[in-house]
C-alpha cells in the first residue's frame, strides 16, 4: 500500500513539475529590435568650465528575453553624435578689454553606450508596457584629429569612458504575431565626458533625455 502511494505522489509530482516548466515556457519570449532615438542633453557648469552638449538623433539595438509573466532582461548597444563645446572665462583680463573675451573648443565625438538592463513587464492583450533600469559603459570618441579652438595652445583629444546609469519605460504593441512596434523613453545619467586638453571636465553629472520609436522581431 505504502509503495502506491508513493508511486501516486511522484506522479503528482512530476506532472505539476512537466506543467509549471509548460506554463514558464508559455510566458517566456526573446526578441529582437532595432530605434532611433533623439538625444537631448543640457548644459552643465563646473571647474571654471561650461559645458555644452549637442543635441543628435541615433540608433539603438536591443536584444531581450521576457523569462517569466513579469520579469526580463536585456542588452543594447546604441549610437549618436556627440559634439561637445567647451567654454571658459580667462582668470583675469584688463579693465580696457571688459566685458573679458571668452576662449572655446569644439569637439566633434561620436558616443557608443553598451548597458545590461532589468525588465518589469505586463501583457495585455496585443499591448506590454514595461519599465526597465540597468548600467553600462559610455564611450566618446572624438572624431579623428582637431584644432577648432580660440586659443594659439595645441588642441588634442582623447576618449572618454564614463560608467552610465540608464532608466526608462515603454510600450510593445504586438502587430503580427512575430512583429510589433516599440515605443519607449530612455534616459542616461553620467559625468560630462573630458574630452580636450584645453579645458577640464566640468565633474558634474549630466543627464540624456531619448525618445524613441523602433520595430521588434520575437524569436
Amino acid at each position: 500500500m505504502g509503495s502506491k502511494w508513493t508511486l501516486r505522489i511522484l506522479l503528482l509530482l512530476g506532472a505539476a513539475g512537466v506543467a509549471a516548466i509548460g506554463n514558464k515556457a508559455a510566458f517566456a519570449q526573446t526578441d529582437v529590435a532595432g530605434s532611433l532615438y533623439g538625444a537631448f542633453n543640457g548644459t552643465t557648469n563646473g571647474n571654471g568650465t561650461v559645458q555644452s552638449p549637442a543635441n543628435s538623433a541615433g540608433a539603438l539595438l536591443e536584444v531581450r528575453h521576457i523569462s517569466n509573466p513579469f520579469i526580463g532582461y536585456e542588452g543594447t548597444y546604441s549610437y549618436n553624435r556627440a559634439n561637445e563645446v567647451y567654454t571658459a572665462a580667462p582668470a583675469a583680463c584688463p579693465v580696457s578689454l571688459a566685458p573679458c573675451p571668452t576662449t572655446f573648443a569644439t569637439v566633434s565625438a561620436n558616443a557608443h553606450e553598451l548597458t545590461a538592463d532589468w525588465l518589469a513587464s505586463v501583457k495585455v492583450s496585443g499591448f506590454r508596457p514595461f519599465a526597465l533600469a540597468g548600467g553600462g559603459i559610455l564611450f566618446d570618441v572624438p572624431a579623428g584629429s582637431q584644432s577648432n579652438s580660440t586659443t594659439s595652445e595645441s588642441n588634442t583629444t582623447s576618449t572618454s569612458t564614463k560608467p552610465v546609469f540608464v532608466y526608462g519605460a515603454g510600450l510593445d504593441w504586438s502587430l503580427l504575431p512575430h512583429l510589433g512596434l516599440r515605443f519607449q523613453f530612455r534616459g542616461n545619467l553620467y559625468k560630462a565626458p573630458n574630452l580636450v586638453n584645453l579645458f577640464t571636465s566640468t565633474g558634474a553629472f549630466t543627464h540624456t533625455s531619448e525618445p524613441m520609436i523602433g520595430v521588434f522581431f520575437r524569436l
